[in-house]
């Protein structure tokens, strides 16, 4: 008989609360996201999604609360990290609901541009660069392989050579993905990343993030709307509402989970019904 997995905690949200002045937009919200798992945080505009994010990531320190990150053998306390250090320290990558490309880039340097950080380190804050040394050869080589390995995964590798103001709606979507990707995160935060989408564009998406987290042993924390995404690739989900969490747990528990109902979808039966349907799909 095949022994059950215990799942292991990458990041523990404890009790965390955002407020801005008298409007509290996070309030006392605790989960926990495991490794090598999809999470998504789920719940209407204004439950306090993407303030949970940028709580995550260093836009916000938060107003109280823990934000724990288990990397390697060490436990990282994020709201103690200044901002700009989360990413490289913690290894979290993100992407943004509003797309945040460099119109004006092509498509792998936009990928060059994810990866400065090393680029830097290997040119010794540019010397060995300018110099063209073989370390920062290498370091470059490498850079340009990474980028076209997440191009030719993410179906972008004919339009490499595109700036990235050209690629459709859809392709800036896969390419903020791999973006994000070329800076080898231990936990990739997606904020709604079918927005927009075809239904088609969706089940590549679905795809697309399966695969990376089965390849790679990548840990995903997911934003998003669209149910149909959300219950086809999600390990556990996270339900806010008003800022607060209102369910926690699989796909099929916060499915028929009458508080998810009733706050996200809302009492009318017409629509929960379709809503419904919609994700048996």
């Amino acid at each position: 008989m095949t022994a059950v997995r215990e799942p292991v905690p990458l990041l523990a949200v404890e009790n965390l609360t955002m407020r801005f002045g008298g409007l509290v937009a996070v309030d006392d919200v605790s989960f926990t996201a495991y490794r090598d798992e999809i999470t998504a945080i789920i719940g209407p505009n204004g439950a306090g999604k993407t303030t949970v994010f940028n709580c995550l990531t260093g836009f916000y320190r938060p107003s109280a609360g823990k934000l724990v990150m288990h990397k390697g053998g060490e436990l990282l306390r994020l709201e103690r990290i200044e901002g700009f250090r989360i990413a490289r320290r913690a290894g979290i990558a993100r992407t943004f609901q509003n797309i945040r490309l460099f119109a004006g880039m092509t498509v792998l340097e936009n990928l060059m541009v994810a990866q400065h950080a090393p680029l830097m380190k290997a040119s010794a804050i540019s010397l060995a660069g300018l110099l063209a040394l073989p370390r920062y050869r290498r370091a470059e080589r490498a850079a340009i392989e990474r980028g076209r390995h997440w191009l030719e995964r993410t179906g972008l590798t004919e339009q490499a050579d595109w700036l990235a103001a050209a690629l459709p709606y859809g392709a800036q979507r896969r390419l903020e993905i791999a973006r994000a990707l070329c800076t080898g995160p231990t936990l990739l935060c997606l904020d709604e990343p079918a927005a927009g989408l075809n239904p088609r564009e969706s089940h590549e998406l679905n795809d697309l993030l399966r695969s990376v987290r089965e390849e790679h042993g990548l840990s995903i924390l997911l934003i998003e709307h669209d149910m149909g995404v959300v219950m086809g690739i999600s390990d556990h989900i996270v339900v806010l509402d008003y800022g607060r969490k209102i369910s926690d747990g699989s796909p099929e528990f916060v499915r028929n989970d009458q508080a998810v109902i009733a706050a996200y979808l809302g009492v009318d039966e017409e629509a929960v019904e379709e809503v419904e349907a919609e994700v048996q799909l």
